[in-house]
């Protein structure tokens, strides 16, 4: 593996205890999909070697750490943050960790917040794009927003199931379709509510090539302009300062579109290893690093990127 591999935004980890309540609470097939994937620390750094990653930000996927009654989601964050951390230890520059919050609680998401930070030396956090279809942007979750921002974390959005699904998924997986929409319905949210542009220091990162974003952004610019939303928001403005990782397939025809609402300096890569198969993960890395010009040239800015917006990554590559 080249020391100068990818640097992976988009990775998740499946402590053994995660996967027990899990399974437990009848999340054994989470959001449609056939099953959990297997997951070791090992197991994933291997498959970083053969993928050409020289280091992945660690998350916890859907369903999140909201996932039992019986289970608290504050002691559920807790066990996955400290196990990521475990990993990170164990493994010296391979992994990093973007600590889980037990959302819908607020209060004991700040207090997880300052331990991630500093006790775990998070490298920043993920947050659902929606929490018991609550959506980020909602004014109850404000004071996590503006905690993330003043402590300056990058952070992660995942999408998850919308609260409807069972009428709008059609039967399949809803990563396949939902989390597309899910996440679209997010950040259009985080937008219209003020809440990008009232946070210029909340660094968020898109998954999955912006979702759909990129072909509705005007239709939401041209609305926003007769609805009543917050007058410090700016669509176009507010969408082309965030991050998007490039999870899935972008090329040879998603990335045209998101680089017409944003810039290459904002973009990342991202396996979604392990829900996505190694074996898929492989046939997308390969379209990325035909892209560019010369062919290499965009996964090198990828890597650029990533190193600028995550503090410990960039000082890894001096």
């Amino acid at each position: 593996m080249s020391a100068r591999g990818k640097l992976d935004v988009h990775a998740h980890y499946l402590p053994e205890r995660y996967r027990q309540v899990l399974e437990a609470a009848g999340h054994g097939q989470p959001d449609g999909m056939p099953q959990l994937p297997t997951w070791t620390a090992e197991e994933h750094v291997a498959a970083m070697d053969r993928l050409g990653i020289t280091t992945s930000l660690l998350s916890i996927s859907s369903p999140g750490v909201h996932v039992s009654d019986e289970v608290a989601a504050s002691d559920l964050a807790r066990e996955v943050n400290e196990a990521g951390r475990r990993a990170v230890v164990d493994h010296p520059r391979r992994f990093g960790l973007l600590g889980s919050l037990p959302l819908p609680d607020v209060d004991a998401a700040l207090a997880e917040i300052a331990h991630c930070v500093d006790r775990l030396d998070v490298d920043g956090f993920v947050l659902l794009t929606n929490v018991g279809g609550t959506y980020l942007g909602d004014p109850v979750w404000e004071p996590v927003v503006a905690e993330l921002a003043r402590r300056r974390a990058p952070v992660l959005i995942h999408p998850t199931s919308p609260a409807c699904w069972e009428h709008t998924s059609l039967g399949r997986p809803r990563p396949m379709l939902e989390f597309l929409f899910d996440t679209t319905r997010a950040v259009v949210n985080l937008v219209l509510s003020g809440t990008v542009a009232r946070h210029p220091d909340l660094e968020l990162i898109v998954p999955h090539a912006g979702a759909t974003l990129p072909v509705i952004a005007d239709r939401v610019a041209g609305f926003a302009m007769v609805l009543d939303v917050d007058p410090a928001a700016d669509v176009l403005r507010d969408l082309g300062r965030l991050h998007f990782d490039l999870a899935g397939f972008p090329v040879p025809r998603q990335l045209d579109a998101l680089l017409a609402i944003t810039t290459l300096e904002h973009l990342h890569y991202g396996s979604d290893y392990p829900f996505t198969p190694e074996v898929v993960a492989a046939m997308a890395s390969e379209r990325l690093e035909a892209a560019g010009d010369p062919p290499g040239a965009l996964v090198h800015e990828l890597r650029a990127n990533t190193a600028r917006l995550f503090a410990r990554l960039g000082a890894d590559e001096r």
